[in-house]
């Protein structure tokens, strides 16, 4: 089957980020598919195309940085719509498959398989237009009134819509019962994380890192957004200062409030202390961050929109088989508790957040079972290989259907291992 893959953010395990599409889109080409992505290049002056472990990839020229307003975000959404729809459009295929975010890409899949008279699956990542909303993003009528058109829009031009998780693709049916929706969420890379090579790789940067060596280490690797609220972090470690100095908090990513970060750290006296900020890495090299830490932390700003959240730091730590602290709610936090996978920590009260932390990581008992959990969450629920079935199949029904969305009058919603 021939499949274009529309994704503006699409990174390998070389880049920093996530790297869901490529994993999916390899596994694809092995099954003997052709798979063409279509993705941005924001460091780039002009369309190129590579070959990415089979993968053919064109890389378009749109700038595009956690760091921009929402105004710029948004004109690079646009950018990419324009130059996507073109390149998309050109390509011989079966099927179009658009992942979001941002809602927009739909437009160039939507474009795509009606000029080739293919069907379209659409992917959602997070609860757009939600979470814009709730962010204060969207301030006017008139753009939260349009963002939800092109959702409702996006949806019915699918003949399938996936979700990354069970919360997200209840949102979708609650509003739009008659749209077809999977849950696949995001992967533990097991094969990556876990491992004798993963473990020296952790062991050998703790030699390597003077103000770490033995001490205990919580980690938090990924974007530094608004929506992290990653200065938790930086409040906590203040607390710790106090509790216990030894401690180390180590924050490895970059956005826009990198240097927020920073100066609330230098402020709070913990930055090069027992705080350590340090630039973002490759998919590749996270590997030993994870390995080296005693607890993993996912984190989000104190809104319930963001509990449906499908974390790819999270999945990391499970794939690392390491302990995981969250302070929001969701389905990822009711999993955790339920397995005894790593911490739920109060989302507005970081001191507090510091002495439970403090506690777990000077427990080996509590440690070693929530490291348990986590490996066994990694690889009966979360395992890249198992997930990707369930994703291969969906792609493949839909390419069945023909060129327009199925009849909505017939049913439709499957979820992935009842997630």
């Amino acid at each position: 089957m021939r499949i274009t893959y529309i994704h503006q953010y699409f990174k390998t395990p070389e880049m920093s980020g996530g790297t869901r599409s490529y994993e999916f889109a390899r596994r694809l080409v092995e099954r003997g598919h052709q798979v063409r992505m279509i993705t941005g290049d924001p460091d780039g002056d002009r369309v190129r195309i590579s070959t990415e472990a089979g993968i053919v990839v064109h890389w378009l020229p749109v700038p595009y940085d956690n760091k921009m307003s929402y105004g710029r975000r948004i004109w690079s959404f646009l950018s990419f719509v324009g130059r996507s729809a073109v390149v998309a459009g050109r390509q011989p295929t079966d099927l179009v498959f658009a992942t979001s975010t941002p809602l927009t890409v739909a437009i160039p899949g939507a474009y795509a398989a009606l000029r080739r008279r293919v069907p379209m699956v659409f992917e959602i990542r997070d609860l757009w237009p939600e979470v814009p909303i709730a962010m204060g993003a969207l301030r006017f009528p008139a753009s939260r009134w349009a963002a939800r058109r092109l959702e409702a829009w996006a949806y019915h031009r699918s003949v399938h819509v996936i979700a990354a998780s069970a919360g997200m693709a209840a949102s979708v049916r609650r509003r739009f019962p008659d749209v077809p929706v999977t849950v696949v969420p995001n992967g533990s890379d097991r094969d990556l994380f876990a491992g004798a090579d993963a473990d020296r790789a952790g062991a050998e940067l703790r030699r390597a890192t003077p103000w770490l060596q033995d001490r205990p280490m919580i980690l938090y690797a990924g974007t530094l957004g608004v929506v992290n609220g990653v200065d938790y972090l930086v409040r906590m470690a203040a607390r710790l200062a106090d509790i216990d100095s030894d401690v180390r908090i180590v924050i490895v990513g970059d956005g826009r409030m990198r240097e927020p970060i920073r100066s609330l750290a230098a402020e709070l006296g913990v930055l090069d202390r027992n705080l350590f900020l340090l630039g973002p890495v490759s998919k590749a090299e996270v590997v030993a961050f994870f390995a080296a830490c005693d607890l993993a932390t996912g984190l989000t700003i104190n809104l319930p929109e963001l509990g449906s959240d499908s974390s790819n730091k999270v999945l990391d730590a499970f794939a690392a088989g390491r302990p995981v602290a969250v302070n929001h709610g969701g389905w990822i936090a009711e999993l955790i508790a339920e397995t005894g996978a790593g911490l739920l920590l109060p989302p507005d009260d970081p001191g507090g957040a510091a002495a439970v932390a403090a506690t777990f990581v000077r427990d080996p008992v509590a440690c070693g079972a929530a490291r348990t959990a986590s490996s066994e969450l990694a690889r009966n629920v979360f395992d890249r290989d198992l997930l990707f079935y369930s994703f291969e199949e969906v792609l493949v029904g839909a390419a069945g259907t023909g060129g327009l969305p199925r009849d909505r009058g017939r049913s439709a919603s499957r979820v992935h291992g009842g997630q």
